[in-house]
């Protein structure tokens, strides 16, 4: 089966070859593959690209060595033919690690030998026999698809240009890259609804980006352009936001390499820059891509792999150089664009809308039948409705939004031209969307809630109103630690959002400034200021029953938060849920460990005990390094969404666990940066220690001061009553020993949902190592189980002396650490 001249892909049993794209339109070179070697440098050195052909030719390559081998004769049996494909897979897999669709199509033919292995009467012939079947029926299966995508995509841009009343019965589309015949296996993805439209009339031109440094799109793309006769026009990458300015471009379609669960869209570089683009003037922008290539695995873009490619792309041009050798060269292959900016995925199967700012693929891939639907009841199905009047912002209508609010535009200062006032978004990608607004004058920070978690979409609903529980603890902290506490400037219930202080550079998030090698001397003694003053003056300690239950009564609403706290963190990590996730293999025993010891359960149910019937004192709640504002002089407590009245040692041990964490990680930062972090190391652990014990000191100190509320009353403890003085220095040390215990516990199992659970963190996902990576994981995990396990009466020095001891010992198992 011969593919047409056009084709990247040119095949019959027992010979492969490649167009050997790199020399298009020059030449047409075809490459001979004869084995999974010459398959892999092929897909490396971009001879073939494009998501699609690199797995289908993949595929096609291990057929072709298995013929040329016997097609099968050569193995003693099926067991060591399912053997010898699953190796050579995984080998092509580290071909190009950001393309979802060569991991795709691994994965699945694996589990075809793996099922023809497991036949009754298989031999390494009928294993290697379907093997070889499977991938031949990958090249029908991909056409077929695209074909699809086409017509789906063609319908979904002309209803998106005509949606509220008459609109234009052709389109101008801008596209990027090569998405066409040569990066697929027929017709293509982006390219391919370029030519849908073009067959049904619906096409008036359309424009493509040269899409430099490997100019697939004057090389390839013109090539397929001028193959078929589509009208269209070459542009510089740098000439796309002028183009669409020109009112000359109606949508945008692209392809992509890789689609995550919450519908971020991992593509070719520049694809982040026409949706920026195309948000900004309001056309819609539209992403091709079959369903092979949506990972629902990755929660979100920041867990995408981007691979980087060799500078001499850059720096030399058909072998000659242009620019000095010394010049230094960032030279990403893909770039992330976030679902925000994304109208819809176009598929096979249909086009995945964006919802309120979000793409639930997740909630496709399940109603499509491609995922199982969760078992905890987590569903498509449940969404919950905005609140009414409701608008999601974006980066262009949230300076609307404060251009009608005189008190907050004077913040900013005046808004003269388009330019003076820029907005981003900075979000984590976790729960909210936040926008920083800067003007000539000042800077505000605009938090939204939209009615779902943000890091899985839809199917996990989640009440608006969660962000004025966010407000109230603003409130109160302000109150009782102002120092510490950024302003609140407006509360919106309708816009469900809350405008606040922005927090100017140099201020960073103290986990970046952690991750990048930054001490912070101050911290400590800021933090437990921050902690000593909102737990104590928002307890019983200090407040009477009446004063404390009108104060709980605030946060008693903010039940879905809570619900998610104690899942995420006292639940998930110790079964196997579906959301967890590990660096795997190598941490595959301890977390397995974690979901079968006895004594872990035990422990941890305890602490979800606690956390689920203690209302000691009001609690921020999300009290770590990714919720503080610091400079080397200040600290700001940020993110106050999940607040309500707990255990006052969720706080306590929450930014312990990150401080500890920030400490295991340093080794695997150190490795990738090659410079000594000790210095770091040395202050991280000081750190955990002065934030205890100055933590236990201040709060004794309000306590003597002002501890005049109804748990521990002066008719009982008071200078007056008999032996008033001596019981209440007894019951506080009985307190804090009781405390100190809690917040071991608390810390041992926010280390463990960061390292297992849905949510991990950037300290450990910024070492793009595994090998750098699982080491550091282990140890934080090893301190955990001990800190779960371990016996009353350790002190904080105790605990930081086992973190050394830890970082020097753990061996490393099975090749693995």
């Amino acid at each position: 089966m011969v593919m047409s001249t056009l084709q990247a892909i040119q095949y019959e049993r027992g010979s492969l070859r490649l167009l050997d794209q790199r020399k298009l339109p020059h030449e047409s070179t075809l490459i001979p593959v004869n084995d999974p070697e010459s398959g892999w440098h092929a897909v490396k050195d971009m001879a073939v690209r494009g998501a699609p052909a690199i797995a289908v030719s993949a595929a096609l390559c291990l057929a072709v060595d298995l013929t040329k081998r016997g097609s099968g004769e050569q193995f003693p049996g099926p067991r060591e033919a399912e053997a010898y494909v699953e190796d050579r897979l995984k080998y092509l897999v580290t071909s190009r690690p950001t393309a979802v669709n060569l991991q795709d199509a691994a994965s699945k033919l694996m589990a075809v030998t793996r099922k023809a292995a497991q036949a009754s009467g298989a031999t390494s012939s009928s294993v290697v026999s379907a093997y070889i079947d499977a991938a031949e029926g990958m090249i029908a299966t991909d056409i077929a698809s695209n074909k699809s995508i086409g017509k789906h995509g063609a319908d979904a841009i002309m209803g998106s240009l005509q949606a509220g009343g008459a609109g234009p019965s052709s389109a101008r589309i801008l596209t990027i890259c090569n998405t066409g015949s040569l990066a697929t296996a027929g017709y293509g993805t982006a390219l391919g609804v370029i030519r849908s439209l073009l067959a049904d009339n619906r096409l008036e031109h359309a424009y493509f980006c040269e899409t430099r440094p490997f100019n697939q799109g004057s090389r390839l793309t013109a090539y397929e352009m001028a193959h078929d006769n589509i009208p269209s026009t070459l542009i510089c990458d740098s000439a796309a936001a002028a183009l669409v300015a020109s009112g000359r471009v109606d949508a945008v379609v692209v392809g992509a390499d890789r689609v995550t669960a919450n519908g971020d869209a991992a593509n070719k570089i520049g694809t982040l820059m026409l949706a920026t683009v195309a948000s900004h003037y309001r056309i819609p922008f539209f992403v091709a891509a079959p369903t092979t290539t949506l990972d629902p695995s990755l929660p979100d873009g920041g867990h995408i792999k981007i691979e980087e490619r060799p500078s001499e792309e850059v720096t030399h041009w058909c072998g000659q150089a242009i620019a000095p050798a010394s010049t230094q060269v960032w030279n990403p292959a893909f770039d992330v664009t976030p679902s925000s900016m994304i109208t819809g995925i176009i598929t096979e199967r249909g086009v995945i809308q964006q919802e309120h700012g979000r793409i639930n693929v997740h909630a496709f891939m399940v109603a499509e039948g491609l995922l199982p639907a969760p078992e905890n009841g987590h569903t498509g199905s449940r969404i919950v409705s905005p609140i009414p009047g409701f608008k999601a912002l974006d980066v262009a209508s949230v300076l609307d939004y404060l251009e009608e609010k005189p008190d907050l535009a004077q913040l900013l200062g005046p808004r003269s031209s388009p330019t003076s006032w820029k907005a981003r978004e900075v979000g984590d990608g976790n729960l909210n969307f936040v926008y920083i607004v800067e003007g000539p004058d000042g800077g505000l920070v605009v938090k939204q809630a939209l009615p779902f978690l943000r890091l899985v979409g839809d199917d996990w609903p989640l009440g608006q109103q969660r962000i004025g529980y966010e407000a109230k603890a603003l409130e109160t902290e302000n109150r009782y630690c102002p120092e510490h506490t950024p302003t609140l400037h407006l509360y919106d219930p309708r816009m469900a959002l809350i405008v606040m202080q922005y927090l100017a550079p140099p201020h960073v998030i103290l986990r970046l400034g952690l991750t990048e090698g930054h001490i912070y001397p101050q911290l400590a003694d800021q933090v437990s200021r921050f902690l000593a003053q909102t737990l104590f003056h928002t307890s019983l300690i200090h407040l009477n029953s009446e004063q404390f239950r009108a104060q709980q009564a605030n946060f008693l609403g903010n039940i879905e938060l809570i619900r998610l706290t104690e899942q995420v963190i006292f639940s998930e990590p110790y079964f196997d849920a579906s959301n967890n996730w590990h660096t795997s293999p190598h941490l595959d025993d301890l977390a397995k460990s974690f979901q079968t010891d006895e004594k872990i359960k035990a422990a941890i149910s305890r602490l979800k005990a606690l956390f689920m019937e203690r209302g000691q004192a009001m609690l921020q709640a999300d009290f770590h390094t990714g919720s503080l504002m610091v400079t080397e002089q200040t600290m700001f407590a940020i993110d106050a969404e999940f607040a309500f009245y707990g255990p006052m040692a969720f706080d306590v041990g929450k930014i312990i666990a990150n401080l500890l964490l920030a400490y295991f990680a340093s080794d695997g930062h150190e490795a990738a940066a090659g410079q000594s972090r000790q210095k770091q190391r040395t202050w991280l652990l000081q750190a955990v220690v002065e934030i205890w014990e100055k933590f236990e000191s201040r709060f004794l100190d309000l306590w003597n001061a002002e501890g005049h509320g109804d748990l521990y009353p002066d008719s009982l403890f008071g200078p007056t009553a008999p032996a008033g003085s001596k019981s209440l220095k007894r019951a506080q040390q009985d307190f804090m020993k009781e405390l100190f215990e809690d917040c071991l516990g608390m810390a041992a199992a926010v280390m463990t949902r960061r390292i297992i659970g849905i949510a991990h963190i950037q300290d450990f996902k910024l070492i793009e190592s595994d090998d750098h990576r699982a080491p550091c994981e282990r140890r934080a995990l090893e301190l955990a189980k001990s800190l779960l396990l371990g016996a009353p009466g350790r002190s904080i020095q105790q605990v930081v002396t086992a973190a050394e001891s830890l970082r020097k010992e753990v061996p490393v198992m099975n090749g693995h650490a």
